[in-house]
């Protein structure tokens, strides 16, 4: 829990409590010049594999590169917009992707995208537990990673940077105002409405 507690910076205003993996996980931007272990980078992935899918499609699939492999990350680096190239400094780079129609039938999955991003929620989640940070991004060269990468059927989903939390102060001033401002969520009374006058407090 002390590797939790070091990653949490910037503690979220709860309205109500939650559990402290998805209080405390955020997106940094900042990180440690330090390689990930191998079985931390299985755990993330062994995470997303367990994730809710429709008809336990699983349609994710996942393009990794690691500092140990200088020339595929640097594949992977190429693809990120000017606005990412902090990600750069992260030592492990994934790219993710979704099947756009259904193993199953043929059909097009209509939630294929989501059931994605479950699988990349279970992988943040995982990291911030074992002390890791994870950052997700939709700044890159779509059209391009999909002719390179991926398989035919499938359509890029994010970007995610990997690594240990760094300190704030790495980072370039604009990069770090915005590292460091408070975490703020829009309240529950926005995005969360009662059908039926029974539960006016669901809403806060």
């Amino acid at each position: 829990m002390d590797e939790i507690a070091n990653n949490c910076l910037r503690p979220p205003a709860l309205e109500v409590e939650v559990h402290p993996l998805i209080a405390g996980r955020w997106s940094p931007r900042a990180f440690a010049d330090k390689p990930v272990e191998t079985e931390k980078l299985r755990s993330l992935f062994e995470a997303a594999r367990w994730a809710p899918s429709s008809y336990n499609e699983q349609p994710w699939r996942f393009w990794v590169a690691t500092r140990e492999d200088p020339e595929a990350l640097e594949r992977l680096q190429s693809y990120l917009t000017e606005g990412n190239a902090w990600a750069k400094s992260a030592p492990v780079l994934v790219l993710s992707a979704y099947r756009t129609h259904r193993e199953r039938d043929g059909r097009p999955n209509r939630v294929a995208l989501r059931d994605l991003g479950a699988a990349e929620q279970n992988m943040a989640i995982q990291a911030f537990a074992m002390g890791l940070v994870m950052h997700q991004m939709e700044g890159f060269d779509r059209e391009r990673a999909k002719r390179e990468l991926l398989p035919e059927g499938f359509e890029p989903g994010t970007m995610s940077a990997i690594g240990y939390l760094a300190d704030p102060e790495t980072l370039p001033e604009r990069l770090r105002e915005r590292e460091l401002r408070p975490r703020t969520r829009k309240p529950l009374g926005e995005i969360v409405f009662p059908l039926s006058g029974a539960s006016p407090a669901l809403a806060g």
